[in-house]
């Protein structure tokens, strides 16, 4: 690629493969396929690699950067609880990417407790390690990358955790062995000097904020060091990337939400990464970066009108009310119960019930009958705009 800097494609080794399969669970021609060895990937070492793209790509990577910065700084204040909604939809994204699709209203009501299987469950295990990569973006390291997966998966196998896989794995192909896979990550015993040098990289300061994040992303996706939630914890390495190299400081800009919109494309450019062309999952960065923000800016307007109509149903009501407290959580649990509002607000049970059916008759909220047959109350208005932020992002249905 002229005006690029040569990046080395990935090797291959070749291994025995150690079946446990008995002769009875297979036919003749698999048998003798996994017992002949098969082939698994080598990462070069990157972490001093020169990083160098064309100079298009480096002006539109500048550009980029600064629409998230001045994203960040128009919605990151100014609209104090649209950061959390960002955040729940950002993890969303991620998670459908993983074909793990939850309706807006079923990852609130999980979030809130009324929700304990499904995949809304595992949405909001991923809003948590987001939210566990922001708060370690200062120290990105190896323990914080374990962090992050321990955050995503500890209450549904806390067995895969704390530690990076110490088995092979392979991605696509049959469920016996690596031999039809699409692709072979390397073996477990190269995981840690792999990572090792993947954190140096990361933690470089003479690279492009995008193209940098984009290459250790991708990286990050082809050694593959877990057993399970490897998308998803790349996907919140990327946003502790940006929060630490200062692009963004208040907001999650919704990267996946952009890649959603083409994932053929975005797994094209991790193959086209790992044949050494780097331009692809660059550019598929830039795309999605900049259809994020403006899927981002779109669900900040629909918040502003929410909000002004909000206050306009709760004209009369004093401001300090346990009604206007409920309504500006309302932003941040778009579903809510009497507990979940006990823990926000500390206000008596019965000061409660009374400011939730006060807001029903108003036609602030709805109430409903959860999962559990306990008695929520539903934003309507809120989930319509996550649901909408979902469909602009090109959620499968």
């Amino acid at each position: 690629m002229a005006g690029s800097a040569a990046w080395p494609p990935i090797a291959k080794e070749t291994l025995a493969w150690k079946s446990s399969v008995e002769r009875a669970q297979v036919s003749r021609r698999e048998w003798a396929l996994i017992h002949t060895p098969y082939e698994a990937s080598v990462t070069p070492e990157v972490a001093h690699l020169p990083v160098s793209v064309e100079s298009d790509i480096s002006a539109e990577a500048s550009e980029v950067e600064s629409m998230m910065s001045r994203f960040d700084a128009d919605f990151g204040s100014v609209v104090a609880p649209f950061s959390s909604l960002l955040l729940r939809s950002e993890s969303a994204s991620s998670s459908e990417i993983e074909k793990l699709s939850a309706s807006a209203q079923a990852v609130a009501e999980a979030e809130i407790g009324e929700r304990q299987r499904g995949n809304a469950a595992l949405v909001v295990a991923n809003v948590h390690a987001m939210r566990a990569a922001l708060s370690l973006a200062d120290d990105i390291s190896h323990d914080t990358i374990i962090t992050m997966h321990r955050t995503l998966l500890d209450d549904t196998a806390p067995e895969l955790t704390g530690a990076y896989r110490r088995q092979q794995v392979w991605i696509g192909g049959g469920p016996q062995s690596p031999h039809r896979a699409l692709f072979v990550p390397p073996q477990a015993k190269r995981v840690q000097a792999a990572m090792a040098d993947l954190v140096r990289f990361a933690r470089r300061a003479d690279v492009q904020a995008i193209p940098h994040i984009a290459l250790a992303h991708a990286q990050f996706e082809t050694i593959h060091p877990f057993l399970d939630g490897n998308g998803r914890t790349g996907r919140a390495l990327v946003q502790a990337m940006f929060r630490s190299q200062g692009v963004t400081q208040h907001v999650t800009v919704p990267v996946s939400a952009g890649l959603l919109a083409d994932t053929d494309g975005y797994f094209a450019a991790l193959t086209a990464f790992r044949e050494g062309d780097i331009e692809p999952i660059i550019r598929a960065f830039l795309q999605a970066t900049t259809r994020g923000i403006w899927n981002g800016r779109r669900l900040a307007n629909d918040i502003n009108e929410i909000t002004a109509r909000y206050n306009d149903l709760l004209s009369g009501i004093r401001s300090d009310s346990v009604a206007h407290r409920i309504s500006g959580l309302l932003f941040r649990q778009p579903v809510v119960n009497v507990k979940s509002v006990i823990a926000e607000t500390g206000s008596a049970p019965v000061n409660i019930y009374r400011a939730l059916d006060s807001m029903a008759e108003r036609g602030v909220i709805r109430e409903a009958t959860s999962k559990r047959r306990n008695r929520i109350w539903v934003a309507d208005d809120i989930i319509d705009a996550l649901d909408a932020f979902a469909t602009r992002s090109g959620k499968r249905r």
